[in-house]
């Protein structure tokens, strides 16, 4: 494959609406005549050096580095609070952070807006009381029933020392990176193609939970829209053309697992190969829109649902007659396709619109592509050794959990992309023609099992490789709760090949594989591997490359979503400081804590 025909695409957004930005709010003494003047500097040098991390480090998911705005003033009295907030409106601010080395009028000078994720960055130096404001200001927060976040560092810094301690750092960097997911997901839409597959819960969509939650619409197609866009040939026929010769060049088949005399003719193969690339191109104009269907004459369909993640339903009205979606799937939420790099798209199998939306909040947290999988089995030491005769070693030691789906495992998944030399799944802006090359070749397109999928179509088979740091997480939703977050840091591991084989016989071996190992903690939830499998909340998972479960509590408890389950150390949980005032124990004070103060978006 030759560098043209695998172009890194530049950052843009292809959704509607403003990218979120970050406010940064200096406030400040209010008394003039000696004490305010003296601060200003101060006060101003703080706002410019949280602006600098921000600019520096973070971008949004489509690659485009992250606006920050100051306030024009620092803020001394509730006129220039309301004054930054008119600001703040105008330019499109929708994540707030309010700085300070001093004492400031509490109530006067906090951030009123409630749906706009909020933190406080109280200096901590003893010539004046930053942290005093911090505390009298966090506690006004939970008075008004409005949560913010309180960061204060740890080490006493002299009033002249600009630089931003690494505690301090890395509570900015979690708060800000959670607030703009958030901030991102308000307005944007789930598609649902199609319904409900095979009984599947999670891909029943609760309403409530999309618009109260996450500040999201709902849209819903039905699978026929898919065929009438192929026999209308409502699709940019240039690209189609393109695509398939990509395809035809770059995706290697794997052997057929069905019986000779059942197997699919070579037409009917290759007929499969069209439909499902027109399939990927189909749902992909539903998600975002295509300006080319204009051109065509189809200003409707040229619009697109501005969505943000989507879900096919496939089984089993689509697939008793109809190619499957899991090449569609696979190659739409991989970092690559025929058009060069570009930002995954987030797309579940079988419409499971939970699991799409936890890929959402990892694909937003880390700027990389996401595997869908089925939680499928534990191995346990003892039963691989029953079956293979092989004694599992290293990370692997104590069972692996096997995750593995026909569905949208990214082909980023084969763990082809690297880090300092090591498998990694690279935000999507950082990713190699090499790299992409690669995954390509590490991949097997597997005629589909037409037990499974009568209408045929065609699987990824890959095993990602070993020793890669990756966070599994989920959204259930539980009656009278409502939903709750499991989350679950590990690694993916190898085993021996011809382990490997014989386990992935046993399951499907047309279908991607990651080998899974939870960290171990000491809670009733991992206490081993056996127990994280037994614990797990549904039959799905999402999956992304690092350890960023961190982040997910964070974003949670902006969201007001508990986490029942997790093995984050306590040193990085990072929730609203209200949520202290819930007792002692961290998790159950969570789910009080979300229950008191109800859906960020209840009733807006």
């Amino acid at each position: 494959m030759s560098e043209t025909r695998m172009p890194v695409n530049p950052p843009a957004e292809r959704l509607r609406g403003n990218l979120p930005r970050i406010g940064i709010r200096p406030t400040i003494d209010g008394r003039l005549r000696g004490v305010r003047e003296s601060l200003e500097e101060q006060t101003m040098n703080m706002a410019r050096a949280a602006k600098k991390l921000f600019e520096e480090t973070l971008r949004y998911p489509n690659g485009l580095p992250v606006e920050v705005v100051i306030s024009d003033t620092t803020i001394g009295r509730v006129a220039e609070a309301a004054q930054c907030a008119a600001q703040f409106e105008r330019e499109g601010v929708a994540v707030s952070l309010t700085v300070t080395p001093c004492w400031c009028y509490g109530s006067e000078t906090i951030d009123m807006t409630p749906l706009i994720p909020k933190a406080i960055w109280g200096f901590n130096g003893t010539e004046r009381p930053g942290a005093v404001y911090l505390a009298a200001a966090l506690a006004g927060h939970a008075q008004k029933g409005i949560p913010a976040f309180g960061i204060y560092g740890q080490d006493v810094q002299d009033s002249d020392d600009q630089s931003v301690p690494p505690d301090v750092r890395e509570k900015l960097l979690r708060f800000a990176q959670a607030g703009l997911a958030v901030a991102y997901m308000r307005g944007k839409s789930y598609l649902s193609m199609g319904g409900s597959s095979m009984g599947i819960a999670g891909c029943y969509v609760t309403e409530s939970f999309f618009k109260d939650y996450l500040g999201m619409r709902n849209e819903y197609i039905d699978m026929s829209e898919f065929i009438r866009r192929m026999e209308q040939e409502i699709y940019d026929r240039d690209e189609y053309a393109r695509a398939l010769a990509w395809v035809r060049e770059l995706c290697q088949e794997g052997d057929d697992p069905n019986q000779p005399e059942h197997q699919r003719t070579r037409q009917q193969k290759d007929q499969d190969w069209e439909t499902s690339v027109k399939m990927a191109l189909i749902a992909r104009d539903l998600m975002t829109g295509n300006p080319r269907l204009a051109e065509e004459g189809h200003g409707e369909e040229a619009l697109g649902h501005n969505a943000l993640a989507a879900g096919f339903q496939g089984q089993r009205q689509w697939t008793d007659f109809m190619p499957n979606g899991d090449m569609m799937e696979a190659i739409l939420t991989s970092s690559f396709d025929w058009n060069g790099i570009r930002q995954p798209y987030m797309v579940a199998t079988e419409n499971d619109n939970l699991n799409a939306m936890t890929m959402t909040f990892g694909h937003l947290l880390t700027g990389s592509a996401q595997i869908f999988a089925d939680v499928r089995t534990y191995w346990s030491p003892e039963a691989v050794h029953r079956v293979t005769g092989t004694e599992l070693t290293g990370r692997a030691a104590g069972g692996i959990i096997h995750l593995i789906n026909s569905g949208p495992a990214a082909l980023d998944g084969t763990g082809e992309q690297e880090i300092d030399g090591k498998p990694a799944m690279k935000p999507w802006w950082e990713i190699t023609p090499e790299e992409a090359r690669r995954c390509l070749k590490a991949t097997k397109w597997r005629a589909a099992e037409l037990g499974y999928f009568r209408g045929g179509g065609w699987s990824t088979d890959y095993t990602t490789r070993g020793e890669m740091p990756v966070t599994m997480a989920r959204i259930n939703i539980v009656a009278g709760l409502g939903p709750a977050l499991q989350i679950a840091e590990g690694w993916a591991v190898e085993i021996p090949e011809d382990v490997h084989t014989t386990l992935d016989d046993r399951t499907n071996p047309t279908w991607p594989t990651t080998w899974f190992v939870p960290r171990l903690a000491d809670n009733s939830r991992f206490r081993d591997v056996y127990t994280v499998m037994a614990s797990w909340g549904a039959n799905h998972g999402a999956i992304g490359y690092g350890h960023y479960g961190a982040d997910l509590i964070t974003l949670a408890g902006m969201l007001r979503i508990p986490v029942y389950m997790h093995n984050i150390p306590e040193d990085q949980i990072f929730r609203p400081s209200a949520w202290t005032l819930f007792g002692m124990d961290l998790e159950s004070g969570d789910f009080r804590a979300c229950q008191n103060f109800g859906p960020l978006y209840k009733g807006s």
